[in-house]
């Protein structure tokens, strides 16, 4: 089995998708205390490590060889919904990934991130990342994949970098998108809006007839137990769910009006499996949910970069 460390973990989003494609993590590091809580009470066996990444590059060394290096670096410095500083945000993390790759020098690289990163400002900046890689001996390439394309019921845009070793390279392609349409927000949901017996359950399905818009409000500024600012909140109405805030249960049997969403059922719609657990109180909870990669689109990108790297190991050895 191919091997992997990943930086910035969050809640496991990514983690769960490249376990799904093949890949063993020999660590997962992360600085905030409610998401490393939400790791080690889903996978025990998993290596945590709770650490600030400009501190933990320092010892990166110890994973060298490892396959893949992957994360989903802060994405504030390149969102639309803040300044957009970029390199000059304090937050930016970028630098601090290359160290990291440099230093462990893995097969594969693959980085999320928001769709802002591709705005024209950060032209250059995408060219200086690009040139970097290139020095330390990588190809390098992003796309803006939709989770919708891969069967997660949400319209959430989100841009991956990825980068090989030259040698593998030729192997890469990004996957291809699913053959039909995501659930609905009210297929996906159906079930857990039921569970305590809510008569309006099936007439709310019908109801919530696309998929969900894309959640927000993951930011530990701005963000809180709500469905993100008066646009989004608009756009959930229209599915019949109330926006305002999130519910600590499911309606009752009696409940009368647009229901809200629960942290368990915000996590369906971000991709994340039923059994997975987030730790925390509603709001740390709801701001991992916010803040994660869709494990299915983390999945479908794992596997193309795991056929391309396999490739070129299988050569060699022959």
């Amino acid at each position: 089995m191919l091997t992997s460390l990943e930086l910035c973990a969050g809640a496991g989003g990514q983690a769960l998708g490249l376990e799904e494609a093949g890949f063993d993590h020999e660590g997962l590091v992360e600085i905030d205390s409610h998401c490393c809580t939400t790791l080690r009470a889903n996978r025990p066996q998993w290596n945590v490590l709770e650490d600030d990444l400009r501190i933990f590059k320092n010892r990166a060394g110890d994973f060298h060889g490892i396959d893949l290096v992957a994360g989903g670096l802060p994405c504030p410095p390149f969102s639309v919904a803040g300044k957009q500083l970029g390199a000059l945000d304090e937050r930016n993390l970028f630098p601090d990934a290359l160290d990291i790759i440099d230093a462990i020098r893995p097969k594969a690289v693959m980085i999320e991130n928001v769709r802002g990163f591709l705005d024209a400002v950060f032209e250059d900046y995408r060219l200086h990342l690009k040139t970097q890689l290139k020095k330390l001996g990588y190809e390098a390439d992003w796309r803006l994949l939709n989770a919708s394309d891969f069967g997660v019921p949400q319209l959430r845009p989100r841009v991956v970098i990825i980068a090989t070793r030259s040698e593998y390279w030729s192997n890469m392609s990004w996957p291809p998108v699913a053959k039909s349409n995501p659930k609905t927000v009210g297929e996906t949901l159906h079930e857990m809006m039921a569970s305590n017996g809510w008569l309006g359950a099936d007439q709310w399905r019908e109801r919530a007839n696309d998929i969900a818009p894309t959640i927000v409000g993951g930011s530990k500024k701005h963000g809180g137990p709500d469905l993100g600012p008066t646009r989004a909140k608009k756009a959930w109405a229209s599915l019949g769910v109330n926006g305002l805030s999130l519910a600590d249960a499911p309606p009752a049997s009696d409940f009368v009006g647009m229901p809200r969403l629960t942290v368990p059922m915000v996590a369906l719609l971000q991709g994340f499996p039923a059994h997975w657990e987030i730790q925390g109180r509603k709001t740390a909870a709801y701001r991992q949910v916010g803040n994660a990669f869709p494990p299915p689109v983390a999945a479908a990108v794992a596997k193309e970069l795991k056929k391309a790297i396999s490739v070129r190991k299988s050569l060699a050895v022959a």
